[in-house]
């Protein structure tokens, strides 16, 4: 029996760079039955748990005790309210550091312009002290907590370098040494750490808009009839069966069935699709859709967390907060970083000493080490870019499970892809009947649509489609029985009968005419026959259109490297037909749904990185089989989260904009490493030999952050592929 799991998303504060998120991580995984994933450039901490052996409490507690605080999410305003609260308390610490610091900034340069005016060294100890000990404090509160826990952030670097250029300054003025004092440095470090903590945190506040964006959509009212009399209540008052009404220029407040009315509605901001989409009776109409003219009334039928904006907003929120797996490297990194600073430092400190330089240069050349070497840059290098990435693809109507997927859906090498309902619309229609000698067109139609009415395969509701357009009473049917991806069997009027494919009738020895079967076929047209009690009645033609963006999708995906390979479970003359107009040269023909997956696996075991197209529901196996899986939505038929990867807009293009988002984010992401790495290759050697100022290096470590999230914001200038 397997054991209950519960999944908490937690909001974490006090964190100041990756280490951090690391301890907080490993606090959470020591617990017993719990895994956990901390995410620094969100803040967040996504918890799996056993509920019988562990408690939400229990987790904060954990957090708490490894020197951070905790909360369960609330939501998104709520959450927006308190760090904007929190934004304008650091905002506010910040001008009283720079008001402070000031003075001592402008001594300082006006001494590199040549002039020795200087500030009184107790003048500059009154304005350094409440910097270094009041505005700084949370340096070495976070410090002490990290100290404490056995390991070292970024505190301890701005708390040992800033306070030794501090107490080194002191001893100085105490002493009356005559030499230089240092309280410009110990002060300016920190004003300059705060204001890089603020334009890191507006820009990570830009990061996610795309998020709030969508949750922006949700309308706040509804026009629900109830009694009889209309009346308007909040949206997240209307209850699933309520009848609601949707006027010209406003937006559809619930997901719904149309039950009277025509119009169309702009569903960009949920499929990516530009065009309107027309609605009637019978069609579904979604949140946060805009209802552009005619009048609508509608019966909910998902309202609150279940409707699809609902489910994109969440599975956007999962995405933003994985990890990807290039991730691990810059976290191995980092467990190792803090300690190897320290270590440089302390080298760097003797050997100057030993050189004879004195003290005071030692220790200056030791700060500066220690001032410029912040691993923050190496913990937002990758969620950054997949923050920005997962909602820029969010608008596009493409939508991500998780960063691991965005990362290999770059690598994709091989394309599976399922023929109906992925390059073809899905929707087969009836395009010919053609009856045995003696049997007319009608009874054919009538038992074969008697057969399909207890079916879902997409022939059987076309055959079920058209019966109905030609007003044909069906007979009941006992003893059906369904071969997936053959044909049915039925008793009707106390005879046995078969529908099926070709091969399945051929199969119970009735003679088909096989030249006419095929002819149909090299059309592109799908064939089924029809038998009564061991008798021919005759075969059926079916249509599937080929989407109008398929074969320019085809040739996309050519153009970036990728191979194409189709499956379908037709013969092979009319699989033929099909990857000829969308310009596929490879395809399998006659492969049953279970079979699919076996094909995906012949690829992967072949060395290649395979990518799987389908409509999320007959080819959920090869899905589940691929590296990164491709889901068509299919209307709102599927489970959003049936796949890595689900194309909102039912468009083979979306793969092709999927996968070339995939190709920029990982190239922003190795710019942000880079970035990063190089940083702190060059900067810390030059601090070490002496080349480097502390307020230089602070200045230095405050922008790398800042450099790395504002690198990443530019995958917002991404925009999805447009066919010339």
């Amino acid at each position: 029996m397997s054991k209950p799991v519960e999944h908490a998303d937690l909001q974490i504060s006090g964190m100041t760079c990756v280490r951090c998120a690391a301890r907080v991580e490993k606090a959470l995984n020591e617990i017993s039955e719990v895994s956990a994933a901390v995410n620094f450039a969100t803040e967040k901490a996504r918890v799996d748990f056993n509920p019988q052996s562990v408690n939400i409490p229990d987790l904060i507690t954990a957090i708490q005790h490894a020197g951070y605080d905790a909360h369960v999410m609330r939501d998104f305003a709520a959450e927006k309210a308190t760090r904007a609260e929190a934004y304008r308390h650091e905002r506010t610490q910040f001008f009283i550091a720079l008001l402070l610091t000031a003075p001592l900034l402008l001594q300082m340069g006006l001494m590199f312009a040549g002039s020795h005016i200087m500030i009184p060294e107790w003048l500059q100890w009154l304005l350094a002290t409440p910097v270094q000990f009041w505005i700084g404090k949370r340096f070495f509160s976070g410090a002490w907590h990290s100290l404490r826990g056995g390991s070292a952030n970024m505190d301890v670097l701005v708390a040992l370098g800033t306070s030794a250029a501090y107490l080194l300054s002191c001893a100085m003025l105490l002493l009356h040494t005559g030499k230089p004092v240092y309280f410009e440095a110990s002060a300016t470090i920190i004003t300059l750490v705060l204001l890089g903590k603020l334009l890191e945190a507006r820009a990570k506040g830009k990061a996610s808009t795309a998020l709030e964006a969508l949750i922006n959509l949700q309308p706040r009212l509804a026009h629900v009839e109830r009694e009889g009399v209309m009346a308007d209540v909040p949206a997240t008052q209307v209850k699933a069966g309520d009848v609601f009404l949707v006027r010209p220029g406003e937006s559809v407040p619930v997901d719904g069935v149309v039950l009277e009315g025509v119009s169309s509605i702009d569903e960009a901001m949920l499929t990516g699709e530009s065009l309107p989409q027309a609605k009637h009776d019978g069609d579904k109409v979604y949140t946060a859709t805009f209802n552009q003219h005619g009048l609508l009334r509608c019966q909910a039928l998902a309202v609150g967390a279940q409707t699809q904006l609902a489910a994109i907003i969440r599975l956007v929120e999962q995405a933003q907060g994985s990890k990807a797996p290039i991730q691990k490297l810059a976290d191995q990194i980092s467990n190792i970083f803090v300690p190897a600073v320290l270590l440089i430092a302390t080298v760097a400190f003797i050997v100057w000493w030993a050189l004879g330089s004195g003290f005071e240069v030692a220790i200056i050349n030791a700060v500066s080490v220690l001032v410029i070497s912040c691993p923050c840059a190496l913990g937002l290098a990758t969620p950054t870019a997949v923050v920005v990435a997962t909602g820029r693809a969010a608008h596009a109507g493409i939508l991500v499970k998780d960063a691991a997927a965005l990362e290999h859906a770059h690598r994709l090498s091989v394309l599976v892809v399922d023929k109906t309902g992925t390059l073809t619309e899905g929707k087969p229609k009836v395009t010919g009947l053609l009856a045995a000698s003696g049997i007319e067109e009608i009874y054919l139609l009538q038992i074969a649509a008697s057969m399909a009415q207890n079916s879902t395969h997409p022939l059987s509701r076309a055959l079920l489609e058209y019966a109905q357009a030609q007003q044909v009473t069906l007979i009941p049917s006992g003893s059906l029985s369904e071969l997936s991806g053959n044909g049915l069997s039925a008793e009707i009027g106390g005879a046995s009968c078969l529908l099926g494919s070709p091969t399945f009738i051929t199969s119970k020895n009735i003679a088909l005419d096989d030249e006419q079967i095929a002819a149909l076929q090299k059309q592109g047209k799908s064939v089924i026959a029809v038998a009564r009690a061991g008798a021919l009645l005759g075969i059926i033609a079916f249509a599937d259109t080929l989407r109008t963006s398929s074969a320019g999708a085809v040739a996309r995906l050519a153009e970036m490297g990728i191979r194409v390979v189709m499956l379908s479970g037709d013969n092979d003359a009319t699989a033929q037909a099909i990857a000829r107009q969308s310009g596929i040269s490879e395809f399998r023909s006659e492969v049953l749904p279970q079979n699919k997956a076996a094909h995906v696996q012949s690829f992967k075991s072949a060395g290649k990185l395979v990518g799987m197209v389908g409509d999320g529901i007959n080819d959920a196996p090869a899905l589940a089989a691929a590296d990164v899986s491709f889901a068509m939505k299919s209307g709102s038929d599927i489970a959003i989260e049936a796949a890595d990867i689900t194309l909102m807009r039912n468009d083979l293009m979306g793969v092709v904009d999927a996968i070339d988002l995939s190709r920029t984010a990982l190239k922003k992401i190795r710019q942000n490493l880079f970035f990063a790495f190089a940083y702190n290759v060059l900067g810390i050697p030059l601090a070490a030999l002496g080349m480097l100022n502390p307020v230089i290096a602070g200045a230095a470590m405050a922008m790398s952050s800042v450099s790395v999230v504002s690198n990443a914001l530019l995958l917002k200038r991404w925009l999805p592929y447009k066919p010339k």
